[in-house]
């Protein structure tokens, strides 16, 4: 009996599944933050295509943001397939903010007091990265309250996309959160994929440059698509 009780916290502990002892590594945290990422960046793509319609006219856009919810049917109900998406993706944020901010603090917690002056640059590439994800997560929460829920919009319409787009944007503060957000979005996205690259181990000498003319471009082309749709409305070209 003594053997068998005894056994059983070594048991409990071959037991810990893969994913958990994953996890538990910085390693592993270090994939999570590269995959969830990878994931939030499709969506960005996809998002800013997509926001881009608003160049077309309202029909083009209240249209597609109609088209988004019949994705899946007959097979799915209504809207189903935008409701999967979002908590797929809200999955992917919380992953993503709880490896950094876990990171972040192993990494503080192991650091003596004197490295902090020897490693400018990655110092600065930290920061960005983590008032970056401050900013972005704040942002979040602001733009599905105005765009999403239409909370905070003062002149929303429901099912009306172009109009609520077009009434966000011309306040002063709509359009302001949005252009300031999508600045920090631009270098988080440089500083991510290729902090991404790096961890799932897509980089060698011979990638190196490739990669980075990538995350450059990257980030430069989704700060100039998501900017030029609140710039548009601001300077009057969208109304």
């Amino acid at each position: 009996m003594a053997v068998t009780t005894g056994a059983r916290p070594r048991e409990a502990a071959r037991e810990r599944s893969t994913l958990a002892v994953l996890w538990g590594s910085t390693v592993g945290k270090k994939a999570a933050m590269a995959v969830s990422g990878v994931v939030m960046l499709t969506y960005l793509v996809f998002h800013m295509l997509g926001n881009l319609k608003i160049f077309f006219g309202p029909g083009d856009l209240n249209g597609y943001a109609a088209w988004l919810r019949t994705i899946g049917q007959p097979f799915l109900g209504h809207a189903w397939f935008l409701w999967i998406a979002r908590v797929g993706l809200l999955l992917a944020v919380v992953v993503h903010a709880v490896a950094a901010y876990q990171l972040s603090r192993r990494d503080l917690a192991a650091r003596p007091t004197g490295y902090r002056h020897t490693r400018a640059r990655s110092s600065y590439a930290t920061r960005t990265m983590r008032w970056g994800g401050v900013i972005l997560a704040l942002f979040i929460v602001w733009h599905i309250l105005d765009l999403t829920t239409l909370t905070v919009n003062p002149r929303a319409e429901a099912g009306h996309p172009y109009q609520n787009v077009v009434a966000s944007f011309s306040t002063w503060y709509g359009g302001g959160i949005y252009c300031v957000a999508m600045l920090a979005l631009g270098l988080h996205v440089r500083h991510g994929f290729w902090s991404a690259a790096q961890t799932l181990g897509v980089n060698n000498p011979r990638r190196n440059r490739v990669l980075k003319l990538t995350a450059n471009l990257l980030a430069l082309v989704l700060t100039a698509g998501f900017l030029c749709v609140p710039l548009a409305v601001m300077t009057g070209i969208v109304k």
